[in-house]
């Protein structure tokens, strides 16, 4: 099938992309993505060399914030031992490792096994080489929908995001925004095929691989829709690969656990699950209540901002998989129960979010833009130094 050039959003507005007059060919793709990679890679080094600064004034070890701490230790092991660690904790909750995917340990297994690396190291390389995809993938997204300037802007954004410094650690998410970005640019454009197989990787690097999933399916429904057709065996086989991946993992901790809700046992004795949102509400509400208001008034000020980013996407004609994706990352994040620390962290990957701004600052004259953005990359690297080391990702 061709490019998907106009969808209809589920409000009912046109939300295609603009038609573009000739795609960048595969050679010079990547020199037409290479001002958006450098670009990047810039504000995630400076984000690197304040949080190793910082480490050396506070006499701790960078590398270790990085690689070696919360989610990263549960990954390095899966790594190097397999499934099958449990901690068993006061007040009832169990911690097991049958929680977190599989691909971002598989890999990590497989280049400490070939290179002489750490099952550590090995996932900090994965997250190197997968933030700078999913750069890649970001700026195509917003270079098509906006041009090549929001693109630029769209990359740096999300690459200064105040939990940015996520990207640069042994962490899922960059592995993840890399492989449903790709998949949504490849639905925009009517690859459906490897939409879905990218979507399935998606589904085995995070839960969140649902949004992704959700993308592919109400795309091409209402592709089909809009044409009155039927479906090409191209854009039926990615509607059938996009789910393979987290339905297999499921069934599988199903299958080791003994229960066909084995997968949901085990996020339950994580205290994490959906309710709606009102544990969330909850946890608000005693702030505003209590000595710490001003977190309270700023996590309302936070959940606002995203909301507003949302509809104003949804406003001015985003295409529907991105509005999908962004809306269902949005809703697992904020509905979830856990630990409420992580909604920055999980809200990440959501960077259709940010394309209104990356819009806005891509009409600025290049001075201005740069003026504008600075500020918001310096208070990044700090932020992200700041927040390593104190409580940071759970």
């Amino acid at each position: 099938m061709g490019r998907v050039t106009h969808l209809v959003s589920p409000v009912g507005a046109a939300t295609g992309a603009r038609p573009r007059a000739a795609a960048p060919r595969a050679r010079g793709a990547l020199r037409h993505a290479a001002p958006a990679l450098l670009v990047y890679a810039g504000i995630r080094a400076l984000g690197a060399a304040v949080l190793f600064a910082w480490a050396a004034v506070a006499g701790k070890d960078a590398h270790q914030l990085l690689s070696a701490r919360w989610d990263s230790l549960w990954y390095s092991r899966i790594a190097e031992d397999g499934y099958g660690h449990t901690l068993h904790l006061a007040g009832g909750k169990v911690h097991s490792d049958l929680a977190f995917f599989p691909l971002l340990p598989g890999l990590e297994r497989l280049l400490s096994a070939v290179f002489p690396l750490s099952a550590a190291d090995a996932g900090l390389l994965v997250s190197a080489l997968a933030s700078l995809l999913a750069a890649w993938a970001v700026f195509l997204v917003g270079d098509r929908c906006h041009g090549r300037r929001a693109g630029i802007a769209l990359a740096a954004l999300w690459a200064a995001l105040p939990v940015g410094i996520v990207q640069s650690m042994a962490y899922s998410e960059s592995l993840f925004t890399a492989l449903a970005a790709w998949s949504l640019y490849c639905v925009l454009t009517g690859r459906w095929v490897w939409a879905g197989s990218l979507a399935a990787l998606a589904g085995l690097t995070r839960p969140v691989g649902a949004a992704v999933v959700a993308a592919v399916w109400l795309t091409a429904a209402a592709v089909l829709w809009r044409e009155r057709r039927r479906p090409d065996g191209r854009m039926l086989l990615g509607v059938v690969l996009a789910p393979l991946g987290a339905l297999a993992y499921v069934a599988w901790v199903g299958v080791r656990t003994g229960s066909p809700t084995g997968y949901l046992d085990v996020q339950g004795g994580w205290g994490n699950g959906f309710d709606g949102g009102v544990a969330f509400g909850r946890f608000v509400a005693e702030r505003l209540t209590g000595p710490a208001w001003p977190a309270g008034v700023g996590l309302l000020l936070g959940v606002a901002l995203v909301l507003w980013l949302y509809a104003a996407g949804v406003r001015r004609g985003q295409p529907l998989p991105l509005a999908v994706y962004a809306g269902t990352v949005l809703l697992l994040a904020l509905t979830a129960k856990g630990y409420f620390g992580s909604k920055p962290r999980l809200m990440m990957p959501a960077f259709p979010l940010l394309l209104p701004l990356a819009a806005a600052v891509a009409r600025l004259r290049t001075v201005r833009a740069v003026l504008t953005v600075a500020p918001v990359v310096l208070v990044s690297a700090v932020y992200g130094a700041f927040w390593l080391h104190g409580s940071g990702p759970p």
